[in-house]
């Protein structure tokens, strides 16, 4: 299980950039004119998180595991993409799927750097990719409908389906997402979006890509973008894709010197891959033993059973008990055997619902 990410915008606005500063491979070509990026990129990344470096001093493992983050960044896109002009629309498939969208935007004035509009404008750009996925996400849907129209003919079920999806299109035939749609029918649009999967239903992280000047404080053009962003309910990371690229061939060590340096506690990737986990209510809970630690991604109010099975299926369907340590009770007391000595290493059943951080070691027979 990994979070996917679709990166998108507008051809040279510094995604590849940025893709390559977040895969660490230097595998996204990236230049100064547009559609450079002709095959869409995947790069999968581990997620930040110390607390696994705690967690291993302690247990020292053989290996240390994160939990990853699958990106992709696709060919810029533009004004009529959804028909066809430039390149990518053709990889809007790759993005459809994922869980949330990183939508990249130039907030920094180069001469030397082409604009396909001539220069920088927050609003203008966020507006021309927005209404390019709203377009997509039209073209989809409308297949979609033509085949529920024959489908009501003898599946009855389909009935709620094609209500939800003439609704929606009514309601996005208006230049508004998916993601602002009020279903009338929960059950309905659920199963019509597996089909679809709408692009603008999906979470946004805006990314305001600075030049190394504009990360000292917000210029014209971030303070736009967040204004823009508040009113589609979403989140802004402020980077300098250049400089981030630059400290993804860095130690650890001389990363964490160089961020010191800067004033700041993380990278804005590292805040990209985090504000994606809370866009999606994500968590993260630990094994620790002497083979390994390992972070596991889960969503926020799972209970034990439901878990154990991104470990193994067969966690959850013989699931008899769960031994559990929260993470700081861990530390405190240097590992399982502390934790036990203590009395702070709890047995729970099946209800219940595994919190960030818990330290877990499931009971299961099958």
């Amino acid at each position: 299980m990994a979070l996917s990410v679709g990166i998108v915008g507008l051809p040279n606005v510094g995604k590849s950039t940025t893709f390559n500063a977040l895969s660490k491979a230097q595998n996204a070509e990236a230049a100064n004119y547009p559609f450079c990026t002709i095959e869409p990129n995947k790069a999968v990344v581990p997620v930040p998180d110390p607390r696994l470096d705690a967690l291993a001093a302690i247990a020292k493992p053989e290996k240390v595991l994160h939990s990853t983050v699958e990106f992709y960044d696709i060919a810029g896109l533009v004004a009529g993409a959804s028909k066809g002009e430039g390149l990518g629309n053709k990889f809007l498939g790759h993005i459809r799927e994922t869980a949330a969208i990183v939508h990249v935007v130039r907030c920094f004035d180069d001469d030397n750097v082409v604009h396909v509009d001539g220069s920088p404008d927050p609003a203008r750009d966020v507006d021309t990719i927005n209404t390019e996925l709203i377009l997509a996400d039209l073209e989809t849907l409308e297949r979609r409908i033509e085949r529920l129209e024959k489908a009501i003919r003898t599946e009855k079920s389909a009935r709620g389906q094609l209500d939800e999806a003439t609704a929606l299109l009514a309601h996005m035939g208006e230049g508004l997402p998916a993601s602002s749609y009020a279903p009338s029918d929960e059950d309905a649009f659920a199963e019509l979006s597996k089909e679809i999967h709408p692009i603008t239903a999906k979470p946004v992280i805006f990314v305001a890509n600075v030049d190394e000047d504009g990360l000292a404080g917000d210029n014209t053009y971030v303070t736009a973008l967040r204004g823009l962003a508040a009113e589609h309910n979403a989140e802004v990371v402020v980077l300098c894709a250049k400089l981030e690229e630059e400290m993804a061939g860095l130690s650890d060590a001389e990363r964490d010197e160089f961020l010191e340096s800067m004033g700041v506690a993380e990278s804005g990737l590292d805040q990209v891959i985090h504000k994606g986990y809370a866009a999606l209510g994500l968590i993260s809970y630990f094994t620790a033993g002497p083979k390994e630690v390992r972070a596991w991604q889960i969503t926020r109010g799972w209970k034990a059973p439901k878990a154990a099975s991104v470990i193994h299926t067969d966690f959850e369907k013989g699931f008899i008990r769960a031994e559990v340590i929260a993470y700081d009770d861990y530390i405190q007391h240097k590992g399982e055997a502390g934790a036990k000595a203590a009395g702070v290493m709890r047995v729970e059943g099946k209800e219940y619902v595994v919190h960030d951080g818990d330290v877990m070691h499931f009971r299961f027979n099958v």
